[in-house]
């Protein structure tokens, strides 16, 4: 099954059936904004920073400084890693990635069927809105994005028809920006069979 839309238009039916809330997946909520959409050195000052030594060949060109870069997000336990370039500061940037992707696949805030009013997320959703979602990997709006709309898929019982209409872009626009991070397609298929709808391909 590509999406849910052309099951749609074959049955006659263009208007999704949304789960109530009772009926989502459990999931962990946080307060909004969500952490994957603030800035980066707001997220850094929310987190413990680790350093540690990279391991490496022995002898003298073992690389002997602390780079490896540990983040723990506090407010969830979270924790973002990279150890395996010798630039401290590469490293404290890659990390910082990982951890804001971990955070778009592993909590949720309220989402704009929910009423979501968030100044934060609404910069986010107006930019993207109307737009193809083709978002660079380097581009730190990805992790952001990709947060939002899985805050909607989850609410929307994995329907990108449904978010699809509200984002005002094409739901294969949706799936191809999802299954362009393999976690986050792994959500959405595991979103679609709690409300028994079949995986997406």
């Amino acid at each position: 099954m590509a999406d849910d839309s052309s099951h749609n238009q074959r049955t006659g039916d263009t208007t999704p059936e949304m789960p109530t809330r009772e009926q989502r997946m459990p999931a962990t909520f946080v307060e909004s904004p969500h952490p994957a959409t603030i800035a980066p050195n707001v997220l850094l000052d929310q987190c413990d920073l680790r350093f540690q030594r990279r391991s490496g060949p022995g002898g003298q060109h073992r690389n002997k400084t602390s780079s490896g870069v540990f983040l723990h997000h506090e407010p969830t336990s979270l924790v973002g890693e990279a150890t395996e370039r010798r630039s401290q500061a590469d490293n404290r940037a890659a990390a910082l990635n990982r951890l804001r992707f971990c955070l778009a696949m592993e909590v949720r805030t309220p989402s704009i069927f929910d009423g979501s009013d968030n100044e934060i997320e609404n910069a986010f959703r107006q930019q993207y809105t109307g737009s193809p979602l083709k978002i660079n990997e380097r581009n730190e709006a990805k992790a952001a994005v990709i947060a939002l709309l899985l805050n909607d898929l989850h609410a929307a019982g994995g329907q990108p028809s449904a978010v699809g209409a509200r984002w005002k872009v094409s739901t294969s626009a949706i799936v191809r920006l999802i299954k362009s991070h393999p976690a986050a397609f792994v959500l959405l298929n595991s979103i679609r069979d709690h409300h028994l709808r079949g995986p997406l391909k």
